[in-house]
């Protein structure tokens, strides 16, 4: 069966974003332990779920980086390019972007029918309506959740929509040099 993990940043008092979608409080200049770390993470990993929010952002930003031979996140910005990504959606119906399908049926039928294929491990980044929803559904194996040395007091939650208690057994924690604190959490 293949695993979904969630990979999210947010802050110490649990958003993902402020009210109107600030990132200002994220760190950017990641220290090279950081880097190599999520890069481990990505490794296994051969689908990317994505809500379509996110989507309009994310695959157009790393097909940029990707096609630009100066940029120091080039290799990142391949693999995220050449990494077959589905977005969930309501609304759009046709993919626009390369490597990339839309899912638009029943989005927990489809996320068990994908963990019943074969292949390697898949990874979900957002955006923060999907997440919150493949959270109440309890459709995550395992969240990274990379804490931000930051408090901001007001903003999105992903675990709002939880209905019920969710048990999460902690598989680790590491703090990176620039400050940021990794917890890896099995669910269920």
């Amino acid at each position: 069966m293949r695993k979904l993990k969630l990979q999210v940043q947010l802050t110490v008092d649990g958003f993902i974003s402020g009210e109107k979608g600030e990132m200002d409080w994220m760190t950017i200049n990641w220290s090279d332990d950081l880097k190599s770390y999520v890069d481990g993470l990505l490794q296994p990993v051969d689908t990317i779920l994505l809500g379509r929010h996110l989507a309009e952002g994310f695959i157009p930003h790393w097909e940029a980086v990707a096609n630009d031979q100066e940029n120091p996140e080039r290799e990142a910005g391949i693999k995220f390019s050449e990494t077959h990504k589905i977005v969930f959606s309501q609304t759009l119906t046709k993919s626009k972007w390369e490597n990339t399908v839309v899912e638009n049926g029943d989005f927990v039928e489809a996320i068990n029918a994908l963990k019943q294929q074969a292949g390697n491990e898949m990874i979900v980044y957002g955006g923060g309506k999907f997440v919150s929803f493949l959270i109440k559904e309890k459709l995550i194996d395992e969240m990274y959740l990379f804490v931000n040395p930051a408090i901001i007091g007001k903003g999105m939650s992903i675990f709002k929509e939880a209905e019920a208690r969710q048990k999460l057994n902690l598989l680790a924690s590491r703090q990176f040099a620039c400050g940021i604190v990794v917890l890896v959490y099995q669910t269920g």
